[in-house]
């Protein structure tokens, strides 16, 4: 069975061997990762793993169509063979992290616990910076250990999902949270279940990108998403730029949604044993070595840049003043979904 994982990367050098080392232990067999544009050497450490068979890159150098650097990807990857000839599949970002919570927290082991799915959406667990200002080479899964509790109401951010789908026809098209273009005769027939192993409502097949409020999902698998890392890699982070909406830059309305440590999580952890021997493969090769060395030095070398401009020390600063994220009253977090709803409600 071939399980493809689908990325878009820039700059993302010093965190992407454990990223892949991670996720081939979990189960995924198959990597194409798209590059643009990188400053780090990111795509030379591609170009490394690619000729070492570990993966397959493709550079998303541009121009790219107004839907941004992320969508052009995907519509490139749409006609890759590791895409068209995969049993399943699965659009990741680099900081985020499949996290299997039965069995040897496989995937073999997911799908063995739903059979019958032909979709299995896992929803975003938000881990929080936890006070850490200074950017060290150490495991993102290690070093990040506080995320936002199991059962929350606001904000809706904090349940969107993505999604391991089975590649049998009924989607044409990636997606940055669940599969695109539905195959009319086809996507009827698809059962769609959530994290927690519960079958999810036929609106999933079609348009849905995040779970219901106010209910636990993370059951029988999470996706540990690491939006901010250190304090100083959210710099870079704003530097950098998003990758789907250019226009809107990183502040601190991003950072206030996603810092979570209202309690310890460590269930990664229990991965380690998967992760370590891709890890020490790859880090073993003396070429991927040194580039992974000279993305950490870069990053260090960009982050004495930035703060010569006073807009990122003034970020820096609000960064280090402002605590982590509560999660807000029920009363008050229902006032806003009301409003919420009310927006979104079908018009006659």
């Amino acid at each position: 069975m071939r399980i493809t994982a689908v990325t878009c990367v820039k700059n993302e050098g010093a965190f992407l061997l454990e990223w892949l080392a991670h996720h081939k232990g979990v189960g995924f067999t198959d990597f194409l990762v798209l590059s643009n544009d990188c400053d780090d050497g990111t795509d030379q450490m591609l170009d490394r793993l690619q000729a070492m068979g570990e993966l397959v890159h493709l550079r998303n150098d541009g121009p790219y169509d107004q839907a941004g650097v992320q969508w052009t990807g995907f519509k490139t990857a749409d006609k890759h063979p590791l895409v068209r000839e995969a049993d399943w599949l699965m659009t990741l970002d680099v900081d985020e992290f499949v996290n299997v919570q039965v069995g040897d927290h496989t995937l073999a082991a997911l799908m063995a616990a739903l059979p019958e799915a032909d979709a299995i959406t896992m929803t975003w667990r938000l881990f929080g910076n936890g006070g850490v200002v200074q950017y060290h080479d150490r495991p993102v899964t290690e070093t990040f250990t506080r995320a936002a509790p199991p059962v929350m109401y606001w904000p809706w951010r904090a349940f969107m999902f993505k999604t391991l789908y089975r590649n049998n026809g009924a989607y044409n098209k990636l997606g940055v949270h669940r599969p695109r273009a539905p195959v009319e005769g086809k996507v009827e027939q698809t059962q769609w279940f959530d994290g927690h192993g519960r079958a999810l409502e036929p609106r999933f097949r079609k348009g849905q990108i995040f779970s219901p409020f106010g209910r636990e999902n993370y059951g029988l698998v999470q996706l540990n998403h690491y939006a901010l890392g250190a304090m100083e890699s959210y710099l870079l982070k704003r530097a950098r730029g998003r990758v789907n909406r250019s226009s809107e830059p990183m502040g601190m309305d991003y950072w206030t949604e996603r810092n979570w440590a209202e309690m310890e999580e460590t269930s990664i952890r229990a991965c380690d044993g998967l992760r370590d021997a891709h890890l020490d493969r790859l880090r073993g090769d003396a070429e991927l070595a040194e580039l992974h060395e000279n993305a950490v030095a870069w990053r260090h070398t960009q982050f004495e840049a930035l703060m010569d401009d006073e807009s990122y020390r003034a970020l820096m600063g609000r960064l280090m003043m402002t605590p982590p994220a509560r999660a807000l009253p029920i009363d008050a977090a229902k006032m806003l979904l009301k409003h919420a709803q009310k927006q979104h409600r079908p018009k006659d």
